[in-house]
């Protein structure tokens, strides 16, 4: 994100100097009823003129008509500058929350809710009454050319006006700001209970974490009613201030007459009680809407710093189609935000094709070297290379089709099974269909009711968990890729998933693409080359297959070996 936020807000300047226009003229032909009814007392009832009449009612309705079509217009345009703003933000926000996922591990849907808020604000009537501010200022010069003594008594009610808006944002500001915070979190507790209410219902957890949640909602509720009970009390107090700043005009405007003193004779005092009025017009709508404006400007500031906290990666040069030579030079990492190594000195290289297994006990590492090798994470020092780049700061537009990646939860998407084998880019069927030959699943495929068209629903609600993690394996492999790599593949396989895996890592090493399992079953061992055992987020062993198992069975041969690392491998070196 190269622009600031209030940059691209003002970017839309012409269709706010339109809108200011419309709003403009619209407050000049509301004083049309008040001028229809001095000309009906002032011409029709003296001249006792039917037509006179007409005539001035036909005016005053086209009047009426013309306000409406400029008011129609002026809030199209503020939609218009709204959807503007939407469309030059809604692809830098929607990048900096993926980025924001990946830097610190915790996803969010705020930003588009805030996004959402400015949007409304935009085409709100607190902007409308903004606009109208140019106008009620040349109604108070207007009052003080009829007399001062009545521009002084409009100019108090001003002033005492915004000192209520001042005294509403002084009281209501902080208030409406930790309700707001206060309801995100609510929100983000509820949204974190459903994505689980499975394992909630099942262990009747439902209740406790009901009563987390509705303590939450209580806060937030009870802040808000503070707030809202203060702006209430503001908005009546506002409200009646104009109510009275338009008997008052009327009271001194008619004082004024009796003693001589108003320009313009009596036939003024309306039109000083009516102006009266309109020049605390924008002020009161101010106050009565000002928990939009707390709302907008709270979504303001958390935009900008949102956006200003996640930077856009820089262009790179485009770099050759990777052939999968993997270079992996004393890494030591740890998760994002954090200082606590959880990688420390690792070291090893793959050739083309190679297929290597990584090992060891739950905790020790091996799941975020997976991160790391698929360039999801940076290193705290060291580095990744792919044929020699940085494979952390490659493109991953430009890296992504050549790669495959398959995590312990597989993650799908609402779409059709093409589309999530195909990643969502332009399906190309003779991919998606050798893919799922590769992985067993053209029986799947032909018992579907739509067959590669159908939806799967949200994370793949509708298959099993093997055939979730047999379709998140086909598209890994999908475009036949020179590097993938495979956390816990089989996981969730029964024995024909386990024998379709086999022959899908058999498939890569005849295509000479690199392979990484991690992966705790010794079924996978016949597939691979080399074997890299993680302790402790250290490499513990690493080398040929077999060098290495017999190792495991030598447990002392291994440095700080122990014979519990990795059992079911070592007892299965011969399978």
């Amino acid at each position: 994100m190269t622009q600031r936020l209030s940059d691209v807000l003002w970017s839309q300047s012409r269709i706010y100097r339109q809108a200011a226009g419309f709003s403009f003229i619209t407050s000049l032909l509301a004083l049309a009823p008040t001028v229809y009814m001095l000309v009906v007392y002032d011409r029709v009832v003296t001249s006792r003129s039917i037509t006179t009449l007409l005539m001035v009612l036909l005016c005053v309705i086209g009047v009426y008509v013309l306000m409406e079509v400029l008011e129609t217009v002026r809030s199209r345009l503020l939609q218009i500058a709204g959807l503007r703003i939407d469309e030059i933000l809604r692809e830098p926000i929607h990048d900096a929350a993926f980025r924001h996922s990946l830097n610190y591990g915790v996803s969010t849907t705020q930003p588009f809710t805030d996004l959402r808020t400015l949007r409304e604000f935009i085409s709100s009537p607190v902007v409308s009454a903004c606009f109208d501010v140019p106008s009620s200022l040349i109604f108070l010069v207007f009052v003080f050319v009829l007399s001062p003594i009545l521009g002084v008594t409009a100019l108090i009610g001003l002033a005492v006006q915004f000192g209520i808006g001042v005294l509403t944002e002084k009281k209501t500001m902080p208030t409406l700001t930790a309700a707001n915070q206060s309801a995100i979190a609510a929100q983000n507790y509820a949204s974190g209970v459903l994505r689980n209410t499975e394992v909630i219902h099942a262990m009747g957890m439902q209740g406790n974490l009901a009563q987390r949640w509705l303590a939450l909602q209580r806060k937030f509720l009870s802040m808000q009613a503070i707030a809202s009970d203060t702006a209430g009390s503001n908005t009546a107090t506002s409200k009646f201030i104009q109510m009275l700043q338009g008997s008052l005009m009327l009271a001194v405007s008619c004082w004024l007459t009796l003693k001589g003193m108003l320009l313009g004779g009596g036939g003024m005092m309306i039109v000083a009680s009516v102006l009266g009025s309109r020049v605390l017009q924008p002020l009161v709508t101010m106050v009565s809407m000002w928990r939009q404006v707390v709302n907008a400007r709270d979504a303001h500031k958390r935009l900008d710093g949102f956006l200003g906290d996640i930077t856009a990666p820089a262009k790179k040069m485009p770099l050759m189609k990777p052939v999968g030579k993997l270079s992996v030079e004393g890494v030591i990492a740890s998760a994002p935000q954090t200082r606590q190594p959880i990688i420390r000195g690792v070291s090893f290289q793959l050739n083309p094709g190679e297929n290597l297994l990584i090992i060891g006990p739950s905790a020790a590492g091996k799941t975020t070297l997976a991160r790391l090798l698929m360039g999801v994470w940076p290193t705290d020092s060291g580095k990744v290379r792919l044929d020699g780049a940085d494979i952390h700061a490659w493109d991953k537009a430009e890296l992504g089709p050549h790669i495959g990646y398959l995590t312990q939860s597989v993650e799908l998407f609402d779409g059709t099974l093409a589309e999530n084998i195909a990643r969502f880019s332009d399906i190309d069927l003779e991919k998606v269909r050798t893919a799922i030959d590769s992985v067993g699943l053209t029986d799947l495929v032909k018992a579907l009711p739509q067959g590669l068209d159908t939806r799967i629903g949200e994370e793949g609600a509708f298959l099993s968990g093997g055939q979730r993690q047999r379709v998140g394996l086909a598209r890994a492999i999908y475009g036949e890729p020179n590097f993938v790599l495979l956390d816990e593949p089989n996981s969730s396989l029964d024995d024909a998933g386990e024998q379709a895996l086999m022959n899908t890592l058999q498939l890569l090493k005849q295509r000479a693409c690199t392979t990484i399992v991690i992966s705790h079953r010794s079924s996978v061992l016949p597939a691979a080359d080399k074997i890299l055992l993680m302790r402790d987020g250290q490499a513990a062993a690493f080398g040929p297959r077999d060098e290495v198992l017999e190792a495991l069975r030598k447990p002392r041969a291994v440095s700080g070996g122990r014979a519990d690392d990795a059992p079911q491998l070592a007892r299965g070196g011969a399978a």
